[in-house]
């Protein structure tokens, strides 16, 4: 394989709750792709690559064209040097391990970033996603709220809604409903008064990573 040619690509920069900015480093390699590497080994090797640099995967693609683009992720975030970092030692590796590819795109995950593992909701805990179930549940797939990690070790969301007055939110998979307090007061932290009609009633929709066909991060743009 010919050394790549590298150039860096500014994708995105949108910072929220201090969240990485998003773009990619690309290399490009102008060789035919027929690789016989299959995706599972190419997955595993990227992984132990990554996390003996202190990375973590968060996802893999393989795009038209000889395209192989790689999302990487750490607890310190991601920098267009991060990026790279990653692509010149996976350019390496692959080059060692025979797999070839026409380009090559190491990339931050992104607003909405994926969760796929039990430590992508462990890390972001609390924080605002989307769920798609496998199966229909009271006639929905999709659903939204903040990320719940529960004592039996599965997850949740407490989804969040104003009631009608007079009304109080059922149960979603035997987890009881329940109404969040008013806010304090920031003077004295005494509850302020509030009416039926102002009350927050929260649902949460418990699962296991085995039920879920996707999820997301919900990007929040803070200006």
């Amino acid at each position: 394989m010919s050394q790549p040619e590298v150039s860096k690509v500014r994708h995105r920069a949108l910072m929220s709750m201090g969240s990485r900015a998003h773009f990619f480093f690309r290399a490009v390699n102008g060789s035919s792709v027929e690789s016989t590497a299959t995706s599972a080994s190419i997955v595993a090797l990227a992984e132990r690559t990554l996390s003996a640099m202190g990375y973590q995967l968060v996802d893999l693609e393989f795009g038209q064209r000889g395209l192989l683009r790689i999302f990487i992720d750490s607890e310190a975030g991601v920098r267009i040097e991060d990026c790279e970092q990653v692509s010149r030692q996976l350019t390496h590796l692959f080059a060692v391990e025979e797999i070839e590819y026409a380009r090559l795109e190491v990339s931050s995950p992104g607003l909405d970033r994926p969760l796929r593992r039990p430590e992508d909701f462990v890390r972001f805990q609390g924080e605002r996603a989307t769920v798609r179930l496998r199966q229909a549940f009271q006639g929905r797939r999709n659903f939204e709220g903040l990320i719940t990690v529960e004592p039996d070790g599965s997850f949740g969301l407490e989804l969040v809604a104003a009631p009608a007055v007079g009304t109080v939110s059922p149960a979603v998979r035997g987890r009881p409903a329940r109404t969040k307090p008013p806010p304090r007061s920031p003077s004295r932290g005494a509850p302020k008064s509030a009416s039926a009609d102002e009350a927050v009633a929260v649902r949460k929709l418990v699962f296991r990573l085995e039920e879920i066909e996707r999820a997301r991060l919900v990007p929040w743009v803070k200006f």
